[in-house]
This record gives structure tokens, sequence and C-alpha cells, in this order.
């Protein structure tokens, strides 16, 4: 028989995950300024992750990345005209309408993203490599229940 969780328990497990995902958060945060300035020094965290996405996720519109990555379209358009004065990106004429422009990643900014992203499996793997396989999995499969 499994013992019932009392309320007090319940409270306790829910603000000890908050705590968690606060410090998470943090973590992020920091792990998006140092990425950013390992693809380029002058590149914000903010601007990375505009890369990132388009690097993982192809060209795009302005609109949908901010829509997707849910900034003001004015910060993505700062960052998008920072983005292409280090050659890390560049906005062509859309193939399915010649009146809209995509953004796309340089090959210069998939290069580096990607060498970022391979580092960052890298020390995800070192700190997972004392877990079951199994504990893995359902960790992502909770992660994916709670987004």
């Amino acid at each position: 028989m499994s013992p019932v969780t009392t309320e007090p328990d319940l409270e306790a497990s829910i603000a000890a995950v908050e705590d968690e995902f606060g410090r998470l958060f943090h973590r992020a945060r920091t792990q998006w300024r140092l990425a950013a300035a390992r693809v380029h020094p002058d590149l914000q965290p903010t601007g990375y992750k505009v890369i990132a996405t388009l690097v993982t996720r192809g060209p795009a519109h302005a609109g949908s990345l901010a829509e997707e990555l849910q900034i003001d379209k004015s910060l993505l358009s700062r960052q998008l005209r920072q983005l292409e004065e280090l050659g890390l990106t560049e906005s062509r004429v859309d193939e399915h309408d010649a009146r809209s422009r995509v953004i796309a990643a340089t090959p210069l900014a998939i290069k580096q993203v990607g060498e970022v992203k391979a580092e960052n499996r890298a020390a995800m793997r070192e700190r997972l490599h004392e877990w079951e396989p199994g504990e893995i999995a359902l960790f992502a499969k909770l992660l994916g229940r709670l987004l």
C-alpha cells in the first residue's frame, strides 16, 4: 500500500519543484549568456536564442520567430539587425511568396551554434552519465508532461 500524500507534503513538494525550476531558469540564462559569447563576443543572449532557433528550425519569417520566442517585434528587429551585421543571418526572398522575406542562419552561424550545442550535449551527458537509461527516459517524459 502506498503512503497517502497529505496536503502539507503536496505543498512542500510543489514548492520544491518551483525552487528547482527557479534554479534551472537561472542556469539557463547563464548558459545562454555564455553560449552567446562563444558564438560571438558581441552577441546578446536573446540574439543567441534567435540564431539557435533559426539553426534548429530553418529559415523563418520575423513575425513567426517573435511569436515562437515570445519576444517583442521591435526587440527581435534589433537582434536580427545585429545578427546580420555579425554575419550570422541573412534575409532572403521567401520561395513560397516573393512578396515576403525569410531570415536564415548563415553557414558560419550553423557551424558556431552547432559547436555550442555539441558542447552543451556533452556536458549534459556528463551530468547524466550515472543515471539509468530508464530514469533519463522517465525524466524526459515527466518534463514533457509538465510542459
